[in-house]
């Protein structure tokens, strides 16, 4: 049975702890599952947090968030620990809050495309495939998976498509390694979804959508039959989750370059996409 969540990151970032305000909202538009975008855990009561997706009946999502100073490819090994105890940090509260996975793109920084020699690409590469093996083995000590993205060519030079993903988790050769879709990043980089889709097979346990141009889901360019056909080809019975932001966070708006309203308003994206969703899918 595929079930259908959104993130909060559509109408706030970072998340706190008032943001579980929005958790009575998801509930009543349908929704089954909330994304919870971990940026600062320093901002988080977790037991808070806990009772809220109680209350609501939401299951959680939990989705990590990795700018420069959590990048696992970077040069500097006090970097890499950073990065390492934060996940950790990830990792308990997906524990305290019953999910089974942390999401993300953890591989490197967001945002880190460049031109670079394919030598210092093959270092980088083998250090997201080594450090990845140790966040796996940390996932593995907490009962968990992790579920890696693919971004499209303009925030990341590592990872743009389901093959790379594939090569990614075959590299780190860990259970704990699966794969997450992001149909936005996807229909930029991937010539064909079907196929794309169907490429990852179980190894795929989170999808996220929005259109092609990061708008209410139906609305635009995104090729939502095809998308829909890979999904069917390897029997996907997991999470459906929206992502996209709001232009009235300049901090989050800048970084993905949201520069004006993608809806009439934030409400109407979460509940015309969640329609437009269910009719699709179920």
């Amino acid at each position: 049975m595929i079930t259908f969540g959104v993130s909060t990151w559509l109408w706030s970032s970072p998340f706190s702890t008032d943001t579980i305000e929005l958790f009575p909202k998801i509930k009543s538009m349908g929704y089954d599952a909330v994304e919870i975008p971990v940026e600062y855990p320093e901002m988080i009561d977790g037991a808070k947090v806990k009772e809220a997706l109680n209350t609501h009946e939401l299951a959680p999502v939990v989705c990590g968030a990795f700018g420069p100073s959590r990048d696992l490819t970077h040069e500097d090994p006090t970097v890499h620990q950073a990065c390492f105890d934060y996940i950790e940090q990830c990792f308990d509260l997906c524990n305290q809050w019953g999910a089974d996975f942390l999401a993300g793109p953890m591989y490197s920084a967001v945002g880190k495309a460049r031109m670079i020699p394919e030598e210092q690409r093959k270092v980088e590469w083998n250090r997201a495939v080594e450090n990845l093996h140790k966040v796996c083995q940390m996932a593995q000590e907490s009962g968990l998976q992790i579920a890696l993205e693919s971004l499209n060519r303009f925030e990341s030079d590592l990872i743009n498509t389901a093959d790379d993903l594939n090569r990614l988790v075959n590299d780190i050769n860990h259970s704990a390694a699966k794969i997450l879709l992001d149909g936005f990043h996807m229909s930029i980089e991937e010539p064909d979804l079907k196929k794309a889709v169907a490429s990852v097979g179980d190894k795929l346990i989170h999808v996220q959508v929005s259109e092609n141009y990061r708008g209410t889901p139906g609305t635009g360019q995104f090729r939502w039959d095809d998308f829909k056909s890979g999904l069917e080809e390897i029997h996907y019975q997991g999470c459906v989750s929206i992502e996209s932001f709001t232009p009235e966070v300049k901090e989050l708006a800048g970084a993905v370059c949201i520069w004006r309203n993608l809806a009439e308003d934030q409400d109407t994206f979460a509940s015309d996409g969640l329609a437009f969703l269910k009719q699709l899918l179920t």
